[in-house]
């Protein structure tokens, strides 16, 4: 995923998201990640390393006390897409979060998340093989979900990613309580990007700080971080 941001840099948000579409890459296939977690399932199991947080502990940092800030309820139900190893959901639960679901379509990041999640002993915690994008009825009734690098590897996948990004949205929208709200991370897509996609099902609420980069004497987001609310 930080590679295909690398790309990010160039993009002017002015234009329009039809042409702002990014070179195919193996990052946006299911081959890639199985293969990924698949790895650090193995190294885990032998080491008892966890792998790569994806935007780093600055990005958790960055929604857990957002979150905080607003005073959601502790009991809310979060739903992690994409959830890889893990470890955003740990670092919810250490904050004390207590209603915590996590999602992912690599059987290998399900079983390294649960080993995880075993070893750090928080035996509350659901973590399910899904594909968002034909979410099972068991996913609905969200207060809160949260994107952390899906939604980018989605937009990298190299078939029907267009139409990929729309079946995402409505999938996110589907599987939130109204008035739910949607907190993504993106490093490709910036803020008129996103909303562009996604202005169809959900509001803009707020966006939140990220580091800032400067070029050509311009300034501008290396990560774009935005909290969305669910339309009813």
């Amino acid at each position: 995923m930080d590679a295909a941001g690398s790309t990010r840099g160039s993009v002017n948000s002015e234009q329009n998201r039809e042409e702002c579409e990014f070179v195919p890459s193996k990052l946006g296939t299911k081959e890639y990640w199985d293969e990924a977690y698949t790895r650090e399932l193995q190294t885990f199991k032998e080491i008892g390393d966890v792998g790569e947080i994806w935007f780093g502990e600055e990005s958790m940092a960055r929604v857990v006390q957002w979150l905080e800030k607003e005073n959601i309820p502790q009991d809310a139900s979060v739903l992690d897409i994409g959830t890889g190893n893990g470890m955003f959901l740990v670092e919810l639960a250490k904050c004390g979060f207590t209603n915590l679901t996590g999602i992912d379509y690599s059987p290998a990041s399900v079983e390294l998340a649960k080993n995880i999640m075993a070893k750090e002993e928080l035996t509350n915690i659901r973590i399910m093989e899904e594909d968002l994008l034909s979410p099972s009825p068991e996913l609905s009734g969200f207060d809160v979900c949260i994107d952390k690098g899906t939604f980018d590897a989605i937009s990298l996948n190299p078939e029907n990613a267009a139409e990929n990004r729309e079946q995402y949205a409505r999938a996110v929208r589907s599987v939130l309580k109204d008035d739910g709200l949607f907190i993504i991370t993106s490093c490709n897509w910036t803020k008129d990007q996103l909303l562009s996609i996604l202005c169809k099902g959900f509001e803009i609420q707020q966006e939140l700080p990220t580091p800032s980069f400067q070029f050509g004497g311009r300034t501008g987001n290396s990560v774009t971080a935005l909290v969305l609310k669910r339309k009813n």
